[in-house]
């Protein structure tokens, strides 16, 4: 694949994708609120962007699908029993996502699972469960999700989702579900990218879905004002190697949709070298602004912070948590 093809599927699997190219200055990344005032605000860019995107269908095997355009990767499960969907997407990229569902089948949709509350994952509700499927989540995705809730980072207020669209079907700490003829495993990670990650593998069909507790080849979001950190984002990576092999086929929350195991364990690495970069710069006492100033990402930054996460923003959401 092209250099130019792996950066635009990235760019359009990202949810920050339409701030890429404005919200970066020649001194580095403007800080979100300074970006929502010269951007009109993040968040409102991202539903235009969504708005016009064309969904991306990767078919993977046990007729299992990912769809790609909608915010984060959205995984399809078709059967006898209907269509399993795993995160909804952006709402307002309905009609885009209605289209690629029918190509997956005439199947219905029967269950859709969040594997976290942020809304580049759960926003699609408000429009998929119409369709009256069985929603299922972690307990702290719907407490997130039923009223207003803030993202510091973002300098935005989420309002809550409509009463219908919300999770009834939660869980605490792992569940298991079985359709189409192969298991579905749910499981808490504990707060990770935030409080309510959740994995979904596909048992005998061997396919993991992360949520956002894996980006592939960028840095990742870590949403502090709900329960995330970086150490909890190490964790949750520690867990999602024991849980595969290299036969596993990992779907990522954001990035190239369709990764492995090597590449979650160089995302894992890279978590730790920049968390223990930051950890030691900070027991010297240095001032946040002085290690942003040492780079403390340097070693990473060909690969991993060439997008809107960038190594001086991954650098502060790391330093938050240390």
């Amino acid at each position: 694949m092209a250099l130019a093809r792996q950066n635009h599927i990235s760019r359009r699997g990202f949810c920050l994708c339409c701030a890429s190219a404005s919200a970066v200055t020649v001194g580095g990344w403007l800080t979100p609120h300074k970006a929502r005032a010269e951007l009109l605000g993040i968040v409102e860019l991202i539903n235009y962007e969504a708005t016009r995107t064309p969904i991306v269908i990767h078919r993977l095997r046990g007729n299992v699908a990912v769809l790609e355009g909608s915010g984060g990767n959205v995984a399809v499960l078709t059967g006898r029993d209907g269509k399993l969907v795993v995160d909804a997407g952006i709402a307002v990229s309905g009609p885009q996502m209605e289209t690629a569902l029918s190509a997956l089948g005439p199947q219905p949709i029967t269950h859709l699972v969040n594997t976290h509350w942020l809304f580049d994952h759960a926003n699609g509700n408000e429009w998929l469960h119409e369709l009256g499927p069985a929603i299922t989540a972690h307990e702290n995705t719907r407490k997130h999700l039923a009223p207003t809730q803030r993202v510091a980072d973002w300098n935005h207020d989420f309002g809550p989702l409509s009463a219908a669209a919300l999770q009834t079907d939660l869980v605490t700490d792992r569940k298991t579900m079985k359709l189409n003829g192969t298991v579905i495993d749910l499981a808490y990670y504990g707060p990770a990218h935030t409080d309510s990650d959740i994995s979904v593998y596909f048992k005998e069909i061997d396919i993991l879905h992360t949520g956002d507790t894996f980006w592939n080849s960028i840095h990742p979001f870590i949403d502090y004002s709900t329960g995330g950190s970086i150490d909890g984002s190490i964790r949750a990576a520690d867990a999602n190697l024991a849980a595969t092999t290299d036969h596993t086929i990992i779907i990522p929350g954001h990035g190239q949709p369709v990764s492995n195991r090597a590449q979650l364990r160089d995302f894992r690495d890279m978590l730790v070298a920049i968390r223990g970069n930051v950890a030691s710069l900070r027991k010297q006492r240095h001032s946040l602004d002085a290690i942003v100033a040492a780079k403390p990402t340097a070693e990473f930054d060909n690969k991993w912070g060439r997008f809107v996460i960038d190594p001086t923003l991954f650098t502060r959401l790391v330093h938050e948590g240390v």
